[in-house]
């Protein structure tokens, strides 16, 4: 069987082609894909590669979606044919140390899936054990195809501990950064949102209900403002960062007030580093967090956050690209001009 396909090859080169699709193996099931999402992850894959979701080339693209079950392996239980369903890009092992520790997120053996730019996708039976969820009847896909990179989110808010009555900052509002303000609101905390985008601006106000919007094109240095902003003007109680460079890492320390936390989020290129005063460390009582990933317990969360419209995620896709154009919503995904693109198979 074939089927049309974005395949990486290398950095900026990706080709739109025709592909063998096998069927699946014992486990396994086959999804007929609806909707595809672009991501910050899979652009950074585009300019630069993967050595963890790209192992070997060519290789399926693509890691956010949903879809119908269209064929199922030998003893897979739970699924039908024609069920209406959405995978994470990823499942733990359960077997490994971590995972004993319940630390499914850093699994030594976590298995990721990517192929989400194509007509169609072969669950790994990891994933269908234990992270493929049916999808409710009024959910539509384009909805359900957030579930993925919301539960990351679901998990950032959840081990921050973010709560009533503090005041949240949230450099960076892409995607992540945007969803992250809406659940802190959704916590009842006091949200100040910086960035530069005015697409991102806007939709951190409409979507995620920020207090206030800090545009760092007329503001270079943005740390009066988050303490002034802040109760008591001591400064924040938790900043936390989503663009992924460390020269933001380190700024992100002048936010907080005493006692703050301070989130680690945005994912940095291997062998890059910070610095941080160290007298603020251990004198102020900083808190440091960096969360990776998620698991299955926050994939649901998100899931339900999103099917009981907690969450309008919808809000978030600004262009619906056929999968012909899938690198064209890449390349305008990488150059602000989208929040998320929907890829249409």
């Amino acid at each position: 069987m074939k089927m049309k396909s974005l395949q990486y090859y290398a950095p900026l080169n990706v080709k739109y082609e025709e592909v063998e699709i096998k069927d699946p193996k014992e486990g396994e099931v086959q999804v007929k894909i609806m909707a595809a999402l672009t991501c910050g992850t899979d652009v950074k894959t585009y300019r630069r590669g993967h050595p963890v979701l790209i192992k070997k080339v060519p290789s399926g693209f693509g890691h956010e979606f949903s879809g119908i079950i269209t064929k199922i392996g030998k003893n897979v239980t739970g699924f039908n044919i024609g069920d209406r369903v959405v995978a994470a890009n990823s499942a733990p092992c359960g077997e490994c140390f971590f995972c004993k520790r319940g630390d499914y997120n850093l699994c030594e053996n976590l298995e990721f899936l990517n192929g989400a730019y194509a007509e169609y996708i072969n669950i790994p039976k990891s994933i269908v054990k234990r992270n493929l969820l049916h999808l409710p009847d009024d959910l539509s896909f384009e909805r359900a195809a957030f579930a993925e990179p919301l539960a990351n989110v679901v998990h950032g808010v959840d081990k921050t501990g973010i709560r009533s009555g503090q005041t949240v900052g949230v450099v960076g509002i892409g995607p992540i950064g945007l969803m992250f303000v809406k659940l802190a609101k959704l916590k009842g905390a006091r949200v100040i949102a910086a960035g530069r985008n005015p697409l991102k601006l806007k939709l951190a106000k409409e979507f995620g209900g920020a207090d206030e919007i800090i545009d760092l094109n007329k503001y270079k240095n943005p740390e009066k403002i988050f303490i002034d902003f802040s109760d008591g003007k001591k400064g924040l109680d938790v900043a936390v960062e989503c663009v992924g460079l460390p020269e933001i890492w380190e700024r992100m320390f002048t936010f907080v007030r005493r006692g703050g936390i301070v989130h680690l989020f945005g994912g940095c290129k291997d062998g890059t580093a910070f610095s941080i005063d160290t007298r603020r460390l251990h004198y102020d009582e900083i808190k440091v967090l960096s969360i990776f990933h998620h698991t299955p317990l926050y994939f649901r969360e998100a899931l339900r956050l999103i099917a009981e419209n907690k969450v309008p995620v919808e809000q978030l896709i600004t262009e619906t690209l056929p999968l012909e154009r899938a690198e064209e919503a890449l390349i305008k995904h990488m150059n602000g001009r989208v929040i998320k693109a929907l890829i249409k198979p």
